[in-house]
């Protein structure tokens, strides 16, 4: 049983544990980070505010750490809707894949009807997400057709496409070269090639090869963010790979 880079919820880990699975655990260290800070403003007897989008699976994860103690929201009109007694003490986490300004636009809004709210120290939102955010943005005003590589599931591959959307570009989200068509372009196009946080770089190469041999594109590549992070494997694969490489 393989727990997915959203996370799941203490409930998923033991159902798995009383069903004897073998689970691997490849929760991202970036959502990890906002369980643990869910747990630490829960046993603080804070209640928290967390901004993010209903039934993603993130989100069932970290509300599941405290489930008593946590309030959704997904705009400024779920937070204008909200009371607390007098007293309360706040703090809002945000889900890892949200669209940085539409983040930044709820949390101004819970700053303004709560200034005493906490925030964890460092931002939430992942870093790899707010990286390919950043380069739509800037890039996007030079191509006639953005195409986004993630999943229709993928919240931070949403983000994307209805980034590109904002100026009217044509933006396509698929999962990779087999969902696109040659009469989706034409020969004097410039396309804008993006993907989400989780997307395989073999997708977007394929993509890529598949524009060159349907319309002989040429590739102009253009570094908006160096990203140098690195993230171990799950501890039973890595020492797997130490059995398998001692054994050689």
């Amino acid at each position: 049983l393989l727990f997915s880079a959203h996370g799941v919820s203490p409930e998923i880990r033991k159902s798995a544990q009383a069903r004897k699975l073998h689970a691997l655990d490849a929760t991202c260290p970036l959502v990890t980070k906002v369980h643990l800070e869910a747990i630490k403003y829960a046993k603080a007897g804070y209640t928290i505010i967390l901004i993010g989008h209903e039934g993603h699976d993130e989100v069932l994860g970290t509300m599941g750490e405290a489930p008593e103690a946590i309030v959704l929201v997904e705009d400024e009109n779920d937070v204008d809707r909200l009371e607390f007694e007098s007293g309360t003490q706040l703090a809002y986490l945000t889900q890892t894949t949200l669209s940085v300004d539409d983040a930044g636009r709820v949390i101004r809004r819970l700053r303004e009807r709560f200034p005493e709210i906490h925030s964890p120290p460092k931002d939430d939102i992942c870093y790899a997400t707010q990286n390919r955010q950043e380069a739509v943005k800037l890039l996007r005003a030079d191509a006639n057709v953005v195409v986004v590589l993630g999943s229709q599931n993928s919240s931070n591959s949403q983000r994307l496409r209805e980034l590109a959307a904002e100026q009217g570009k044509r933006a396509l989200l698929v999962d990779g070269p087999q969902d696109l068509a040659a009469d989706q372009f034409s020969s004097d196009d410039t396309v804008l090639i993006t993907a989400g946080a989780s997307a395989p770089e073999s997708v977007v190469q394929s993509t890529i090869e598949w524009l060159q041999n349907n319309f002989d594109a040429t590739v102009d590549t253009q570094v908006v963010r160096e990203e140098d992070v690195q993230f171990p494997l799950p501890k039973p694969l890595r020492a797997f790979a130490a059995e398998q490489a001692a054994s050689k």
